[in-house]
């Protein structure tokens, strides 16, 4: 294509539908216009771009390599227009729109209590679909807008937009009724004489990771009374009197206030983790995924950090 060639954002527009579509007259009935109008289009764009983009027979539609790469650019330049469209339409109204996020079992039932509720209240005109999922999902196949996700390591995609949000600290709990019964801790050795609980559900023998917050080390063996890679239930069992246990602090923060769990050896972390935020692009990004965003970089920090009613 030569330079001084005008530029038709409408080629672009039919093109986007037609490959969308996966043909001329799917596309063409979505768009209320004639398949032969959209042909001549594609006629047009392939001509001035010197190249095929689509391999189209009376049985058979397809698309080429070439194809396939100029549709990303054409989705990237369709999504950017819309999103400036509802920029400016949104800047004299109401945030609305439907945000798609993602997040693991533990983000959804502790994390984020009442964040989504707030901002819902905040913008009646948002609808936020909530994809609950331990698994690591592919945000741009499952059409994500925003995840939040648990990691130790660095995440693996660096492909992906990511911001990391808050650090999350894990300690170790146990029911008022226990320690009546088996006695406090005072040291990490103590632990050997305890009954312990473990996240992962197939584990024979587990291990404390501890360290204290003058940098001392110290790694407890033991085997799990209950081993379950659900969250809750090993909550529960320890309120219940059945072990201590090592979770995150914030997941038991609600039951330390009411006093159905305390914190044990609170000099000592039993390990740490980062919560990310992670989007598929900031390119066509929705302002009320952008506002989310930004209410969830504010109030997550302080939804998982411990604060002073956690210690004893």
């Amino acid at each position: 294509m030569k330079h001084n060639e005008q530029l038709d954002l409408n080629d672009y527009f039919y093109f986007f539908h037609v490959v969308e579509k996966r043909g001329f007259a799917p596309a063409g009935r979505a768009l209320g216009i004639p398949k032969s109008r959209l042909s001549r289009h594609i006629e047009q764009l392939e001509a001035r771009l010197d190249a095929r983009l689509i391999q189209r027979t009376s049985r058979q539609f397809a698309i080429t390599d070439v194809g396939k790469a100029f549709f990303r650019h054409a989705k990237a330049v369709v999504e950017e227009v819309r999103a400036a469209e509802a920029h400016v339409k949104q800047s004299k109204e109401a945030l609305t729109g439907k945000i798609r996020l993602s997040c693991s079992v533990g983000v959804a039932q502790f994390a984020l209590e009442g964040l989504i509720a707030d901002f819902i209240k905040a913008h009646p005109n948002v609808e936020i679909g909530q994809f609950v999922t331990n698994d690591m999902v592919n945000l741009i196949e499952a059409g994500i807008d925003l995840a939040i996700r648990g990691h130790v390591d660095n995440l693996p995609d660096s492909t992906l937009i990511q911001k990391r949000v808050a650090n999350v600290e894990w300690r170790l709990f146990a029911s008022p009724r226990y320690l009546a019964d088996f006695g406090h801790p005072a040291s990490p050795d103590d632990l050997k004489d305890h009954k312990g609980l473990c996240l992962g559900w197939n584990s024979d023998i587990a291990q404390w990771n501890l360290r204290s917050d003058t940098g001392a080390e110290s790694q407890i063996e033991f085997i799990p009374r209950l081993s379950s890679d659900d969250m809750v239930t090993l909550k529960s069992a320890s309120a219940s009197g059945l072990g201590i246990v090592s979770l995150p602090a914030y997941v038991c923060q609600s039951d330390v206030d009411a006093g159905r769990l305390e914190q044990i050896l609170p000099g000592w972390s039993s390990g740490s983790a980062t919560l990310s935020m992670v989007q598929p692009t900031r390119k066509g990004v929705l302002p009320a995924v952008s506002a989310f965003a930004e209410h969830i970089s504010t109030e997550l920090p302080k939804q998982v950090s411990i604060r002073p009613s956690s210690m004893p």
